[in-house]
């Protein structure tokens, strides 16, 4: 892996301009840098350009509302509602209240898999460190959206299972396949925006030009469909999160009633 990474201009020059302050904010808090000339990595150089876009764009494009739509504003109402029909459908009516967490994250990491193919840049999530902060942002988001709905003892409590004799049992398996989520989220865009990246600059070194279009189109389908997964699991977190206590109610309801039938 070492022999594909390659200098990049507009890290060096970000490098040149901010690589000092930063090893001197770092030393200040008892940080020591090796390299304080060249401390800042290429990932987050890449990760400052998607936010700055995503910040500026959007602000920008909010600004310019309209009753009648116009091309850019009938694109991003489509987005929202793409989001939002995700969240209605898997968590419920209330699923909309994490379109702001969500739908940053998705926009990100959809942003992030497709910066790679602009000649200069890299895709950050070809970057395990940043598919791992992705993924654990989405850990934390759930245990916290899950906690806030049920409180700290009920949501600690469905790791114990439905029998409390089986807590011994279920409380290993319970963390275990929690801890799980986020390697599996963080591994599976990482393995497959790095192998794109290979797989475009191998081949537009052998012959550049047009062999590469068809991949780099490939590409573009594949990056939404790696942040379409990414959002759609971390729905599936939530939903299993707020929802577990309802469902336990739900079933203790309905547990009468078929006694009494």
């Amino acid at each position: 892996m070492e022999g594909l990474e390659h200098s990049l201009a507009i890290v060096e020059l970000f490098n040149k301009l901010f690589s000092r302050p930063v090893a001197a904010l770092l030393a200040l808090i008892g940080v020591k840098v090796e390299n304080p000339a060249n401390c800042i990595p290429d990932y987050v150089v890449m990760v400052l350009i998607v936010a700055a876009f995503l910040t500026v764009f959007l602000g920008l494009a909010a600004r310019k509302r309209r009753m009648v739509p116009g091309k850019l504003q009938s694109v991003l109402e489509l987005i929202i509602m793409f989001f939002e029909g995700q969240l209605v459908e898997i968590i419920g009516p209330e699923g909309k209240k994490y379109l702001p967490m969500l739908g940053t994250v998705g926009l990100f990491i959809f942003c992030s898999n497709l910066l790679g193919l602009i000649p200069g840049l890299m895709s950050p999530t070809s970057k395990l460190n940043v598919t791992i902060g992705c993924a654990l942002t989405v850990f934390v988001y759930y245990h916290y959206q899950g906690i806030k709905s049920q409180g700290v003892l009920k949501y600690l409590k469905h790791f114990m299972g439905p029998v409390p004799a089986l807590a011994p049992l279920m409380i290993p398996i319970e963390l275990i396949s929690h801890f799980s989520r986020p390697v599996s989220l963080s591994i599976r865009l990482f393995s497959n925006i790095f192998a794109e990246d290979v797989l475009i600059v191998v081949i537009a070194s052998i012959i550049p030009y047009f062999l590469p279009l068809p991949f780099m189109a490939l590409s573009i389908f594949t990056g939404f469909l790696q942040a379409f997964i990414f959002i759609l699991l971390a729905c599936i977190y939530i939903s299993g999160a707020i929802a577990h206590e309802e469902e336990q109610e739900e079933h203790a309801d309905h547990a009468p009633a078929h006694a009494a039938a």
